[in-house]
């Protein structure tokens, strides 16, 4: 694609002049070509500042969630992101990601959109992903593990998630049991992950990892009710924050998790899920799918990132991801 090439000629001048001659002799192109190029670029939101006498040089790009914008921050990668599907809109990543395991697409295929329409969360929440101020991915995995040995997945994520945050943006996030990423007590990121296992076997066939991130809303972009429980970085930081960045940030870290899990190191994850989690030694309260509940001092994180408890009779028990959310902490109202 001519408009690609052109825009990877005038990033490697990094800000300098390129001549329309050079441009034409390294590409094939006519000047024609060329202009039209440019033109699209400009469309496209890119800055391209053309000087008679002088050519073209590049002076900005857009905050967008494109393939390009995302490689060349990303670099090599051992698994995860050596395929890249980028969307301006979806329905829900990880449902894309599903129907691309269904048509064969590889190990560690990502999805990556601008926008969802139907983004979901734990125990089948909504999500609100709003084009243009957040990060929807879901790495498409196929793990050779047993089932059980995935079970940190989504904790290790929210690790993953904090790690990227931190390098780019110099802040550190916490971690509500039992994967949300937090910052000034409410809610950054949402994570899911879904397994397929196959019928007679029980191997895993694939599993989704899909990570939604909160980066340029302002509080009146959320509804009233959301805005009471979620961040941005943007809010958080107090200037804008490079989606491509990020994106890419994220995708390296769930490429390290995978190696992790494969060769069994969850260790370091599990230490720093302990560090960063802000529900220890507080009080809690433990709502079921159901309805009910009850009040608990949290204890301690297990080696399968279960939380551990104390029940107001004394009694201590560990909890699953599955079978409770937490509640009365950092902005999580029942």
């Amino acid at each position: 694609m001519s408009r690609q090439d052109v825009l990877a000629l005038l990033r490697e001048q990094e800000g300098a002049f390129v001549s329309g001659e050079e441009i034409s002799h390294r590409l094939g192109l006519s000047r024609a070509a060329i202009w039209k190029a440019v033109d699209a670029l400009r469309r496209k939101g890119y800055t391209v500042e053309a000087r008679t006498g002088r050519g073209y040089r590049l002076l900005d790009a857009p905050d967008v969630l494109t393939e390009p914008e995302i490689r060349r921050f990303l670099g090599e990668t051992v698994r995860v992101g050596r395929t890249l599907v980028c969307l301006a809109e979806v329905d829900s990543t990880n449902l894309r990601a599903r129907q691309l395991a269904a048509e064969g697409a590889a190990d560690g295929t990502v999805v990556v959109a601008d926008c969802q329409t139907a983004g979901r969360g734990r125990l089948g929440r909504s999500f609100q992903s709003p084009g243009g101020q957040g990060i929807y991915l879901t790495a498409l995995l196929r793990p050779d593990l047993p089932p059980e040995r995935l079970s940190p997945v989504t904790a290790m994520a929210g690790v993953a998630v904090c790690r990227a945050v931190e390098r780019l943006c110099g802040v550190s996030p916490g971690l509500k049991w039992p994967n949300d990423p937090v910052l000034d007590g409410k809610k950054l990121c949402g994570i899911l992950t879904e397994l397929s296992l196959e019928g007679e076997t029980a191997r895993v066939q694939e599993l989704v990892l899909g990570i939604g991130i909160n980066v340029s809303q302002r509080p009146e972009d959320f509804t009233p009710e959301v805005r009471e429980i979620a961040t941005s970085l943007v809010q958080a930081l107090g200037h804008a924050v490079s989606r491509p960045a990020l994106a890419a940030e994220i995708i390296r870290e769930v490429d390290r998790l995978c190696a992790a899990l494969a060769a069994g190191e969850t260790g370091p994850y599990l230490a720093e899920y302990r560090r960063r989690c802000v529900n220890l030694g507080r009080t809690v309260r433990l709502l079921r799918p159901d309805g009910g509940g009850e009040t608990a001092e949290t204890l301690d994180i297990d080696e399968e990132f279960g939380l551990v408890v104390r029940r107001p009779d004394g009694a201590v028990k560990t909890v699953r991801s599955g079978e409770v959310s937490v509640r009365g902490l950092y902005g999580y109202t029942e």
